[in-house]
């Protein structure tokens, strides 16, 4: 069983010599900094690709490690009712500079609020593609446009809630006779709260969409004598508009109600999602269950290439979706930003020359195959899953006593789904929890963490996954600890000759990484022994752990 809080268990030398030994000790050092051989693909003198040997610096270890636990934060927060949330957040960059992109925020209902006491979490990882600009906007404003909805579906329903939905359940509620239970709150509705995160999200992508245009509008409209398009390249907006739009990002976000003990991910692209949940057999041991929250949104995905087949005219049934790929090019079938998908080839033109020409910075050109936009949609798929391990009301002791629970929650981008599976993941996170350090075969850690594989719709062409080598559980920060294991875990030489690689040269061999992990505990126990095992133990026995 696992026990209600996890915690992971957690000199200098000085030379002295005269100057001409220190000189002839550096000189040494430099003459046997190791390298390693990297194929690399080039142009050949033919024109075509081809692929030649490149020897390159092989950074020491203590550089690959810096580089790991450089972006990592972990963030615990004790809130009313004995609930620590724990949120561990890191990232690594293959792109220069990184093009991903987080957000998280933790806000109490006022106490006006019919549903209080009660928390809304956020937390929210963005994918760019094609440049930052977009996926930067998106860590600033998404979770306040999505906050504003939750709470437009407070206080002014009717605003978000379908019409014929809204005065069905208004009727239903001026029938209730004074004893009767109160009305349903519709934020606790997981079909209204859905729809809400849909039209933030929508909301947000019309505004980067419509933002260049909203600003030629407006200086046409200072200049009705003018003729011609103006020059707006050097207006201050200009380029503050245009990219943002021009650029594109992927938004996966987590929305957890406290009050209603609902959990809510919506997705825009090919991020995932996955929970682990913990289900106790009845012998009072257990397994975890991968729980996959999200589809890959690419065109590889079946039912994206339903739904864009059956958005766009019969003709273009064939050219939608090309090699996987939005009309040949995108790889996401969703996406905020991503204009030039998104405007007919006529606004194209004329944005690029109002506001890019001058500036010497052109648009790239329009997809050949753009008949009928728009072909990409920031739309999100919303899953909603009840969350039985927070407080319930009802039970005397506060905490329920269910055998099957969600304990964990993994977002993170396409990076790290490239090289691990969302079996992988559930298994180093759980193992993690349960207190498991060293160095572990991959082939064993299934016995140590037995897992039940989930259903995971793949959006693109996998590498190869290699299920020879071992794990390293040596972090103190969970999302460091995945990101370590999907570039080499316990294979040290693969691990730094991945990171060694530098930028842009690696962006061919891995792809920027973020990652959030948000856990829980009770937070009533005083003090809690984690589960730690020697190298030997783990090979022998199975991980457990006590409620």
């Amino acid at each position: 069983m696992l026990r209600r809080v996890w915690k992971p268990a957690a000199g200098a030398a000085l030379l002295v010599g005269a100057p001409t030994y220190y000189y002839y000790c550096r000189r040494s050092k430099s003459s046997t900094k190791e390298t390693f051989d990297l194929s690399v693909r080039v142009q050949g003198p033919d024109g075509k690709p081809t692929r030649e040997k490149r020897v390159m610096p092989l950074l020491p270890k203590d550089q690959i490690e810096a580089r790991l636990k450089e972006h990592a934060e972990t963030v615990r927060t004790q809130r009313p009712g004995g609930i620590i949330w724990n949120q561990h957040t890191a990232y690594l960059a293959a792109n220069a500079p990184i093009e991903d992109a987080h957000a998280s925020n933790i806000v109490e209902r006022d106490l006006t609020d019919p549903s209080a006491p009660g928390d809304l979490l956020f937390y929210a990882v963005m994918d760019g593609h094609g440049g930052f600009h977009t996926s930067r906007l998106l860590s600033h404003i998404l979770l306040p446009a999505v906050a504003l909805g939750f709470s437009t579906l407070i206080n002014e329903p009717s605003s978000v809630v379908p019409k014929g939905s809204f005065l069905q359940d208004l009727i239903s509620r001026l029938r209730l006779k004074p004893s009767a239970a109160p009305p349903t709150p519709f934020d606790s509705n997981p079909s209204y709260v859905s729809s809400a995160i849909q039209t933030a999200f929508q909301t947000v992508d019309a505004e980067i969409i419509d933002a260049p245009l909203r600003l030629l509008a407006q200086e046409l409209s200072k200049k009705q004598d003018s003729k011609g398009l103006p020059d707006l390249s050097q207006h201050t907006m200009a380029l503050a508009s245009m990219l943002p739009a021009l650029s594109g990002s992927c938004a996966l976000l987590a929305l957890i109600d406290t009050a209603h003990r609902n959990l809510y991910v919506a997705c825009t692209g090919d991020s995932r999602a996955v929970a682990g949940v913990w289900e106790e057999s009845e012998d009072g041991k257990g397994s975890w269950r991968v729980d996959v929250l999200t589809d890959d949104q690419t065109g590889r995905n079946p039912n994206e290439l339903k739904r864009m087949q059956s958005e766009h005219p019969s003709d273009e049934a064939e050219t939608v979706i090309v090699r996987g790929r939005v009309l040949g090019g995108l790889e996401p079938s969703r996406a905020f930003g991503d204009a030039r998908y998104k405007w007919s080839r006529e606004v194209q033109a004329i944005l690029n020359k109002v506001f890019l020409e001058g500036n010497k910075v052109p648009m790239r050109s329009t997809p050949p195959l753009l008949k009928t936009p728009p072909y990409v949609t920031a739309r999100p798929e919303v899953t909603h899953r009840k969350l039985d391990f927070l407080p319930d009301p009802t039970n005397k002791d506060g905490f329920p006593k269910s055998k099957s629970a969600l304990r964990f929650l993994v977002l993170a981008t396409d990076g790290l789904w490239d090289e691990l599976s969302s079996e992988d993941v559930v298994s180093l996170v759980g193992g993690f929890l349960a207190g498991l350090r060293g160095t572990i075969s991959k082939s064993s850690l299934s016995k140590l963490v037995p897992t039940a594989s989930g259903s995971t719709v793949e959006g693109k062409d996998k590498r190869r996954r290699d299920n020879a080598g071992s794990w390293a559980f040596v972090d103190d920060n969970i999302s460091t600890h995945l990101i370590r294991n999907a570039f080499g875990g316990g294979d040290e030489m693969k691990l730094r000759q991945m990171l060694s690689i530098p930028a842009p040269l690696s962006r061919n061999y891995r792809d920027d990484v973020t990652c959030t992990v948000v856990f829980w505990e009770e937070g009533k126990e005083e003090a809690v022994q984690a589960a730690t095992f020697s190298a030997e133990e783990q090979e022998e026995k199975s991980v457990r752990a006590k409620l």
